[in-house]
């Protein structure tokens, strides 16, 4: 039986590549032989990544993942250069301050223009991408579209309200799509979706944790409800991704799943 988990050789996209996550994943696929394009909007970021990661065959693609006519020039010049992508991974996404609720504040104060732009970044920046590329994708070959969701998504969290939107957003996207693109391109073309709990980033540590390392109010209510009693670390998303990326999910399409340390499953009794 071939090895259900092979990856090598395997043309792999990931946006928001250079972020925490997005460059754990990335050198973890790239250390399985997989060939890489790495698509975002700070050209000096990309190749700050790709210097990092030796010996591998990685691109370059300068494109905003909310610019439609920006990435629909990229996917046609790399559409000159390759006939398929096998594997696409949306990590692109974020959030701002004025999309959030914080305790001293109402709705009143949020700032509809920040609103506006984390929906586009977090729901736009997954599906134009997606849309851009098809015709690499579509091709009748196996493909595997891994979109990233949120514990936000699932159990809307105080203060996000506008990322906890946008996440609800690409759970709902991704099941849309995994029924679209198997009953209009077939049964090899299947479309899922990785929803990290709490990791320590740049983004949120100050949010879960004091100057001195301590956990704040938030971050002791996170543990609190989390069964495993600690945050996710990078390598915590690697096994996820490298199952869905392989023939060894072939036949999983549509689904969210939780990498979360039990948060989700727990009731809090």
């Amino acid at each position: 039986m071939k090895n259900l988990f092979n990856l090598d050789g395997k043309n792999i996209l990931i946006s928001g590549a250079t972020g925490v996550l997005g460059t754990q994943i990335t050198s973890y696929v790239a250390a399985h032989g997989a060939n890489l394009f790495l698509l975002g909007r700070s050209e000096e970021k990309l190749l700050n990544l790709k210097s990092k990661i030796p010996n591998t065959q990685i691109k370059i693609l300068v494109a905003d993942v909310t610019d439609e006519s920006a990435l629909t020039k990229v996917a046609k010049e790399l559409s000159n250069e390759i006939n398929a992508i096998d594997v696409m991974i949306n990590l692109a996404g974020g959030n701002m301050p004025g999309a959030v609720i914080r305790p001293d504040q109402t709705l009143e104060d949020l700032d509809a223009g920040a609103l506006k732009k984390v929906m586009e970044l977090n729901y736009q920046g997954t599906l134009l991408p997606i849309k851009a590329f098809l015709p690499l994708l579509n091709g009748g070959h196996p493909v595997s579209i891994i979109n990233t969701s949120s514990m936000a998504a699932q159990r809307p969290l105080t203060r996000v309200m506008g990322y906890s939107s946008a996440k609800a957003a690409i759970d709902n996207l991704t099941k849309w799509l995994a029924v679209e693109f198997a009953q209009k391109y077939g049964p090899n073309m299947r479309v899922n979706a990785i929803a990290p709990g709490f990791f320590l980033t740049e983004q949120n540590r100050a949010l879960l944790t004091e100057v001195n390392g301590a956990l704040t109010v938030r971050g002791q209510q996170i543990i609190a409800h989390t069964p495993m009693g600690r945050f996710g670390e990078d390598e915590d998303l690697l096994g996820t991704v490298h199952w869905l990326a392989s023939d060894a999910s072939k036949f999983v399409t549509g689904v969210i799943i939780p990498i979360d340390g039990g948060f989700n499953a727990y009731s809090g009794v």
